[in-house]
């Protein structure tokens, strides 16, 4: 079907928060060929607040669950937090509707599992998950440089996550703290686990250690760890340590180094930076050439892989996501049990 302003797709948002709002939501407006006709959030009065204004044509859907069966929606948008994303994708798929889902894929490798055996079922669908935004604009670059050899073969890679969000103990859980909304999710491990992937090839082993250091916030325990380091294996070879924490004041910014027997590769995360040296050499910032730049476009590749069958599908999708889902589902058991987790 040609989809055009007369004739639009049309999308219903599930879960109109922040994400949605300032990333998504500009986006797919500013494509004429795309109508949000949908929305539900977490309250109705929220969801009525969110289409009076940004979307006043929108239908109100007091139950998500109808918004995904409607005829008058072409694609879910699922924009609510990982609790939901899994019954509101197979709900979405069994109804016939093209499934974008935000980040991070599921609570659990058991929930992310179901999405892509649902998604298999139906190939004619389009599913994906949004990206990590960490690392996209140098990213194409980082994986020309490590083909090409420009360090020799990687052996030691080093990531550091952190920041003070969690720091404060008056503050109240945030989402990301909570197991019933964000499952084995811990600070931003998924997220840097797909980029990971991505550049560096598979994670085939983790042992964990992390610590939960304010407990109690208002009266919720928290189990979700305030800190975690991540000892990995790679499928290459080599061998990462990787630090995350939400309880760190004064962090300094993301970043990764990656030591190989020819050289040093870091990527800062924060400025979009890639720092190469060679062995005997000094460190010297690489540009980033315009033709492997990459911006953030993904809507309208999704918005281009429903309207159009022949072109590609968008990434990640399911199968990359079960791939870092089954990290995080690892880290998790290393941490509870102590002992190192095989990813075969």
């Amino acid at each position: 079907m040609a989809y055009t302003a007369d004739q639009p797709l049309r999308i219903g948002i599930i879960g109109a928060g922040g994400i949605v709002k300032l990333r998504h939501l500009p986006e797919l407006k500013a494509m004429p060929e795309v109508r949000i006709t949908a929305v539900a959030n977490s309250t109705t009065a929220s969801a009525r607040a969110f289409r009076d204004e940004f979307v006043p044509d929108a239908e109100v859907h007091e139950r998500w669950q109808d918004l995904a069966c409607s005829a008058n929606v072409d694609v879910v948008w699922v924009g609510a937090p990982p609790w939901l994303h899994c019954e509101a994708t197979l709900l979405a798929l069994a109804n016939g509707k093209h499934v974008f889902c935000q980040a991070r894929m599921a609570r659990d490798l058991s929930e992310a599992g179901r999405m892509w055996e649902a998604s298999l079922r139906y190939p004619e669908l389009v599913t994906a998950i949004c990206p990590a935004p960490q690392g996209m604009a140098g990213g194409e670059l980082v994986r020309k440089l490590l083909a090409e050899g420009a360090i020799g073969t990687p052996h030691q890679v080093r990531l550091q996550s952190f920041s003070d969000a969690w720091l404060d103990p008056s503050k109240p859980a945030h989402w990301r703290q909570r197991v019933d909304i964000s499952g084995l999710q811990v600070l931003t491990l998924g997220i840097y686990v797909e980029v990971l992937h991505r550049w560096l090839g598979d994670i085939t082993e983790v042992q964990a250690d992390g610590a939960v250091v304010i407990p109690n916030r208002q009266g919720y325990e928290v189990e979700i760890p305030d800190f975690l380091n991540v000892l990995c294996a790679f499928r290459n070879g080599a061998r990462g340590t990787l630090q995350f924490s939400g309880v760190a004041a004064h962090a300094p910014a993301d970043e990764l180094a990656i030591h190989g027997s020819e050289g040093t590769l870091i990527y800062d995360f924060a400025k979009d930076e890639i720092t190469l040296g060679k062995r005997g050499g000094s460190l010297e910032t690489i540009a980033i050439p315009e033709d492997l730049r990459r911006t953030w476009t993904v809507e309208r590749d999704f918005v281009r892989a429903v309207i159009d069958p022949g072109a590609s599908r968008p990434k990640p999708d399911f199968i990359e996501g079960m791939r870092y889902m089954r990290v995080v589902q690892a880290v998790a058991v290393a941490q509870d049990c102590g002992e190192k987790q095989r990813i075969c």
